[in-house]
């Protein structure tokens, strides 16, 4: 019987980072990018290496874009490598990009991964063994018992190559956390639990919507893991907010219109409460050089992307939101939302034991305009932090301010505890203890749906220790904030409100 908990791989302290999204130096030349991450604070960077990048020919290995990754770190950064297995020779499923698939020699894809994790050992931190594997045709083109094969010989191999290394299960994501036990997706990870529990290190569970559900979602894979007999530590490899499926009258119409589109290209639709509309119709490979020929030909996709922006004035607001070109007012709302979740979701996360979190994500994957016509870029496209200017990352988001707002005050965290408050059950509060500073307290107000700005604030007295306090709230602005008799008194809305007990000095991260 396996052990039941470990916790040598427990990461130490707290760290905030992000997501270099789903490729890098895959569709262009690997740029840079983790010296932008490091200036909003980021201490933990992920990004994904496939096998066609690595070994683009049997035994012919190429270093270009693990070296110019490499290249950006000054030694105090931690890395996580997704690490896919695509490849146009060496997997069932020919392809450089998507989906990965099981190895045709096991004893080649070990090499691969040995060599790559040798090339990086003592920089690179966390190792992952593809990502949502549940996902599958999409994410895997396998089955649960084909990845956890895979997942042992990976184990492995990284421990050979670079011992003090972490491997990650991969990210158990919205298609498992979105549905009920039982669900074809909760089946895949059971029998990657029963068959691989002694094969990782760490558990990635990737929350996306809602904060108030995170919670929830860390318990239902802990409780997962235990009945396995596994529990290993949680790490947020994903997570963000706001996206289309939040919101039952965005997806209605989403559901309504792409299942015409495909009706009529004799495809068949899956559910909107999905966070991706995939269709029977679809390709199942997605490489680089297909999906360059397939980039503004007539598909079912692009026929539904074009009839929504074709009524798009009549369209629900939650769902214009997340369209280019939507009205400037309902655009600043969705930045709003986004701001205020990922505070929520991160102090919810690190106040539930999860001690790494990495927004998705940091940029787009390369330089240029986007293409509306996409879906991915519907349900995901506005969540980048940063943008291209002259093919540098040089444009910053307001969600960038507010993360490196948020890594600027959770500065030297330890601890974040979440108090509870009977005056206002619907308050959200949370004592943040730092080294060597003051302690930090974060407040909002949890009433209402995540975008409702009407609501009236909620007025709070707070025990205080300090004779003083200031307070700024999640978009860098100073929130009133005033102390009378040892009680700390000020109104809290939706939008979370840093305080502390006396000014701190501003961090040079801090907008």
């Amino acid at each position: 019987m396996a052990q039941e908990t470990t916790d040598a791989y427990e990461p130490q302290g707290i760290r905030l980072g992000v997501v270099r999204g789903v490729s890098y130096g895959l569709f262009g030349p690997p740029g840079t990018f983790i010296p932008q991450a490091r200036s909003l604070g980021a201490g933990i960077l992920r990004a994904y290496v496939y096998w066609s990048q690595v070994e683009p020919e049997p035994g012919h290995y190429r270093w270009d874009v693990v070296d110019a990754l490499l290249g950006q770190l000054d030694g105090d950064e931690e890395v996580w490598i997704t690490l896919c297995s695509s490849s146009p020779w060496a997997t069932r499923t020919p392809t450089d990009f998507l989906p990965p698939s099981p190895a045709l020699d096991l004893d080649a894809y070990v090499e691969f991964v040995r060599r790559v994790v040798r090339r990086c050992a003592g920089r690179v931190h966390y190792w992952q063994c593809d990502n949502e594997p549940s996902n599958t045709d999409l994410l895997w083109a396998g089955t649960a018992d084909e990845y956890v094969a895979q997942l042992k010989v990976m184990y492995a191999a990284v421990k050979e190559a670079d011992p003090a290394a972490a491997v990650v299960l991969g990210g158990c994501g919205y298609d498992v956390l979105g549905g009920e036990p039982g669900s074809e997706p909760w089946r895949f990870f059971e029998q990657v639990l029963r068959g691989g529990r002694d094969a990782f290190d760490l558990f990635d569970v990737h929350l996306y919507g809602d904060a108030a559900a995170v919670p929830a979602h860390i318990e239902a894979v802990r409780e997962l893991m235990r009945a396995h007999g596994c529990l290993r530590p949680v790490v947020a490899g994903e997570y963000a907010a706001p996206v289309p499926f939040e919101f039952p009258e965005a997806q209605a119409v989403m559901y309504e219109v792409f299942a015409k589109a495909f009706a009529d290209a004799g495809g068949q639709v899956q559910s909107t409460s999905q966070p991706a509309v995939q269709s029977t119709s679809q390709p199942a490979v997605q490489s680089t050089r297909e999906l360059a020929a397939r980039a503004r030909q007539d598909t079912p996709e692009r026929r539904a992307m074009a009839a929504l922006y074709a009524r798009m004035p009549q369209l629900p607001p939650r769902l214009q939101m997340f369209m280019e070109g939507c009205p400037p007012e309902l655009e600043a709302r969705r930045h709003r939302i986004n701001c205020r979740q990922l505070v929520a979701c991160t102090l919810q996360a690190l106040a539930a034991g999860v001690r790494r979190t990495l927004h998705w994500n940091l940029a787009p994957e390369v330089p240029g305009p986007a293409d509306p016509l996409q879906i991915m870029h519907l349900m995901f496209g506005k969540l980048a932090m940063l943008g291209y200017r002259d093919g540098e990352l040089a444009v910053r988001h307001p969600a960038a301010d507010t993360f490196a707002l948020l890594t600027a005050q959770l500065a030297d965290a330890r601890r974040v505890t979440r108090v509870p408050f009977a005056d206002a059950p619907g308050l959200y509060a949370f004592e943040v203890e730092r080294a060597g500073q003051e302690p930090l307290l974060v407040l909002w107000d949890g009433r209402g749906a995540v975008d409702e700005e009407d609501l009236p604030p909620v007025a709070v007295s707070w025990p205080w220790p300090a004779s003083a306090a200031t307070a700024v709230d999640a978009f860098g602005e100073p929130h009133p904030v005033e102390v009378r008799d040892r009680r700390l008194c000020l109104a809290v809305s939706g939008t979370p409100v840093f305080v502390s007990p006396m000014n701190r000095p501003r961090s040079h991260n801090a907008p």
